[in-house]
């Protein structure tokens, strides 16, 4: 995986977390600096974290799956995104607190990165192995700076952006996946 295919993927990841970041700014009277940085911090820093964590844990178990590690990766990016795309044509709207107390942010936080795990497992399966702190530190600056617009957006606009963020992070996420399946079995190569 490349720097361009690394940028999409943490542009990818990080969809979850700025719509989420535009419903906590449609939910605050006045948007802050600060309210943005806090934001983006909780959001870039969980998403940069996790990819670490299933990193370790897919490399751990990368040697007893390396016969379909390829199928893993593209299973785990393809139901990621469907997910993602799923939720963006869901009616269903989610009341958003403007709390950005610690418990809130964290469960948040958390909640939106948990796809960031599961692609730091894909990860450790994707030979050769990907530059794992060069994908923390893109996928959190982009979270954090996309997460804190995501907010500034949310304050000035409403939720009008958010379906279609969960939209393209979810396409984006089944192409990384597709290219990854059709890499290894020799279809394409870039």
């Amino acid at each position: 995986m490349g720097i361009v295919e690394l940028i999409l993927l943490a542009v990818a990841l990080s969809m979850d977390a700025f719509a989420v970041s535009v419903c906590k700014g449609l939910a605050t009277e006045k948007a802050t600096w600060r309210h943005m940085a806090i934001v983006g911090a909780w959001f870039g820093g969980f998403q940069a974290l996790m990819p670490l964590i299933g990193y370790f844990l897919g490399s751990t178990f990368a040697q007893y799956i390396t016969a379909f590690d390829h199928w893993v990766a593209f299973a785990l990016l393809v139901l990621i995104g469907g997910n993602m795309i799923r939720e963006s044509f869901s009616k269903d709207e989610e009341e958003t607190s403007s709390s950005l107390a610690f418990g809130v942010m964290l469960t948040m936080a958390v909640a939106t990165s948990i796809d960031a795990l599961a692609v730091g497992i894909a990860m450790a399966m994707e030979p050769p192995a990907i530059h794992i702190l060069l994908a923390m530190l893109l996928i959190g600056c982009v979270t954090f700076l996309l997460s804190a617009i995501g907010f500034k957006v949310g304050n000035l606009f409403g939720a009008k952006y958010k379906s279609k963020a969960e939209f393209v992070g979810g396409a984006i996420l089944i192409l990384l996946g597709v290219k990854i399946l059709l890499e290894h079995l020799g279809v394409i190569s870039f």
